[in-house]
């Protein structure tokens, strides 16, 4: 037996959850649910039970070999960039806003500054707020009034996502009335720069149901300087005859710099179509907006954009890969919009109205590509620094009288080895600039590093796309270490920023894998149809066919491969390793959903029904069934190693499901391979972890894997 498993064998074990059978009868058929009880988490015993749950494998990761070295190891990696930004905005008076984390900072802070070259200013340190109250904090979001004069920013504790809503005057860097407790989201500022519009969640009273939390939100306007308790009521369900939003839906209203216009839009859960309202800023502001009907859910837009008197629509409206339409604000009609840009072979991923044209990034296999189509409709392809993954940072569509330079877009393009940077386009050159905004680092772009992208045949004979990337000269001899990652829900594809942290895993020998399972965005509408509800099984089937591939091709064995899935991905992760346990040595869940039929039960449920079905159904029952990591455990089964992880305070995923899931493969596995349950008492779903928290985490999963391999060094 290697050494680190001695090691592990002797802690003491873990303690055992006591046994309370549940039977449920669903359309006929019994489930029996021995840990129902789990879910009052706040009971003492539950709590004990989990926080001696948490200290056992405190303390065994702690005893683990070469853990310390991989924590230090990928925090000197990540201080080998001087700084990172994100969420760069650009004025139309040439001032930028972002958030930046340098190398000795633990968060994001909120910047300032005057044009690129312009000084710096510090706007928003959260650390401030952790003097006070002990408790990390992270900033959610941030919106600078259109003169740059303000910004609104929303901050939360612990990564629990409850959000207050703060606003800095920034020439004199005070706080302007008082913080708006209970947000949702960010908010939108009115043309006057004095006012702002934001959506907040209903206060939770005594008596009220956990499945109420997130509905019934609405729409307030605020005026800086007056009673946030006065604030006038806009919109939410049954304020305005014109408008039908269910209690269960989220609304918003959102302006858009220089227009005459201003837009409600309604959210219902994680559904990306939404209904769409436009009203005139006149009789908005008048206090009686004329609302007009732009399209709603089953017209199957997911993006707008304005320029002018035209609105853009981003839809998949007979478009699996989606396409481009334009209305008329005064008079919209979708049902006889004009294409703008037809359904392609490349998806239509994002489209950002500029002052110059409209710019579209379209996506093959995680390869982007920009299109430029001016606003005569001339359309042309970018040449692109280079081949990767972009994203467009915000650019204030506005012309400004004495200056050009809101003219062209920002962008951050990386690939899988390659760190990102910020570009600017300039159309009047047709050219790339790189801004220089982000330092550069001496691990950004490792010259050692390789990607490869393949495809996989799946169990029904589709093929899905899979990305490995790893040191150059590797042997194809199964003995690699192999972390194989997959996500497969909401349409979301699995193409991911190079991370510094990640070439402590790489230098190791550590071979990633990012499997694009279907339930994700990679080829368009119909392959995450093909993941979703009833079609839910692809997405585990995917990844079998994946980590199967890994293996025949030598990559790695089973005895060297883990698996994880991260949220809506402890779906997959689960139900791979209940229906393969074979083929893993190590399962890593993070604040997963492993309890499905369950999941409606919570705060978050109701959003996610649409996503996952609901048990009201009998047809919604049985993809739910079949979901459930949980359920389909089996006793005497040789699970695979699992560290399964979560935040205490995590308003997505609640963490009783993984405590549930904990307890059930530790009663039922065979093979006595250590399932550990990882508490962070300090963190949610993983918004607004610090560095320091997302590292320790990641060193104990490198750490943990690498014991189950029988990897010391």
């Amino acid at each position: 037996m290697e050494r680190s498993m001695i090691g592990m064998c002797a802690q003491p074990k873990p303690p055992v959850a006591p046994v309370k059978p549940v039977t449920d009868d669903y359309f006929g058929t019994k489930v029996t649910d021995n840990y129902r009880y789990m879910e009052n988490f706040n009971d003492e015993q539950v709590q004990q039970w989990v926080k001696a749950q948490a200290d056992y494998t405190t303390n065994v990761l702690k005893q683990l070999p070469g853990r310390d070295a991989f924590f230090n190891r990928m925090m000197e990696l990540e201080a080998s960039v001087p700084a990172k930004m994100d969420c760069v905005l650009r004025l139309a008076n040439g001032k930028l806003f972002y958030l930046k984390r340098e190398a000795q900072d633990d968060v994001w802070k909120l910047y300032l500054r005057d044009g690129m070259n312009g000084s710096e200013i510090l706007l928003v340190d959260p650390e401030q707020f952790k003097q006070e109250t002990g408790k990390p904090h992270a900033i959610n979001s941030f919106i600078p009034s259109w003169d740059g004069k303000y910004v609104m920013y929303a901050i939360s504790a612990s990564g629990s996502e409850e959000a207050s809503l703060y606003v800095m005057d920034t020439q004199t860097l005070k706080d302007v009335d008082e913080p708006i407790s209970r947000l949702h989201y960010g908010g939108s500022w009115l043309p006057d720069n004095q006012s702002f519009l934001y959506t907040r969640h209903q206060e939770m009273k005594e008596g009220m149901a956990i499945t109420e939390k997130n509905q019934n939100s609405k729409v307030y306007l605020h005026r800086l300087g007056t009673d946030v308790e006065q604030d006038t009521l806009v919109l939410g369900h049954a304020v305005t005859p014109l408008i039908d939003v269910s209690s269960v839906a989220s609304p918003f209203i959102v302006t858009v710099p220089n227009s005459d216009y201003v837009f409600a839009v309604i959210l219902y859960g994680t559904q990306k179509e939404l209904d769409l309202y436009v009203a005139t800023l006149a009789s908005f502001n008048q206090g009686t907006p004329e609302w007009k009907k732009v399209c709603d859910a089953i017209d199957e837009v997911k993006l707008f954009d304005v320029h002018g008197e035209d609105l853009y629509l981003l839809t998949h409206k007979n478009a699996p890969r989606y396409k481009i339409v334009k209305t008329s604000l005064k008079n919209p009609d979708f049902s006889s919009a004009e294409l703008v840009m037809a359904e392609r072979d490349q998806i239509i991923e994002i489209m950002v109205a500029a002052q110059d044209a409209l710019y579209v990034l379209t996506s093959d296999n995680g390869i982007n590509k920009v299109i430029r189509i001016a606003y005569d409709g001339k359309a042309e392809p970018l040449n692109l620094p280079f081949d990767g993954t972009v994203d467009f940072f915000g650019n204030d569509p506005r012309v400004s009288k004495n200056d050009s330079r809101v003219e062209g877009i920002l962008l951050a393009m990386t690939t899988w080895t390659r760190a990102y940077s910020i570009y600017e386009y300039n159309p009047k050159t047709e050219s790339f600039v790189e801004t220089g905004l982000q330092p550069k680092g001496k691990y950004d772009a490792p010259d050692d590093l390789i990607a490869r992208e393949v495809e996989v045949r799946s169990h029904d004979g589709t093929m899905v796309p899979l990305s490995i990337v790893h040191k150059k000269g590797i042997k194809l001899d199964g003995s690699n270490p192999c972390w194989l990652t997959g996500y497969g829900a909401y349409g979301f594809s699995l193409y991911l920023p190079y991370q510094h942290q990640n070439y402590a895993w790489y230098e190791k020998g550590g071979i990633m894998a990012f499997a694009h399972v279907r339930g994700g965005g990679e080829k368009g509408r119909e392959w995450y149809r093909a993941g979703f509800q009833q079609t839910k099984p692809n997405t585990w089937k995917d990844f079998i066919a994946c980590a199967e591939y890994l293996i025949e091709q030598k990559y790695t064995s089973p005895a060297k491969l883990a698996g994880e899935g991260i949220s809506a991905g402890g779906i997959l992760i689960g139900r791979a390793v209940t229906e393969r346990p074979d083929l893993f040595a190590v399962a890593i869940p993070r604040v997963g959903v492993m309890n499905a039929i369950r999941f409606e039960t919570t705060p978050n449920g109701v959003n996610n029904i649409r996503e996952f079905g609901s048990c009201q159904t009998e047809a919604g029952f049985k993809a739910l069934y079949e979901m459930d990591a949980f359920l389909h455990v089996k006793d005497g089964v040789n699970y695979p190693a699992m560290m399964i992880t979560h935040g205490i305070t995590d308003p997505r995923c609640e963490p009783w499901q993984s405590a549930k899931f904990a307890a059930r493969v530790q009663a039922a596995s065979a093979s006595g391979k250590p399932v550990l349950l990882r508490i962070d008492y300090e963190a949610g779903h993983g918004v607004g972890s610090t560095k320091t928290q997302r590292l320790q985490e990641r060193a104990d999963i490198f750490t943990f894997m690498m014991s189950q391999f029988g990897i010391e060094d």
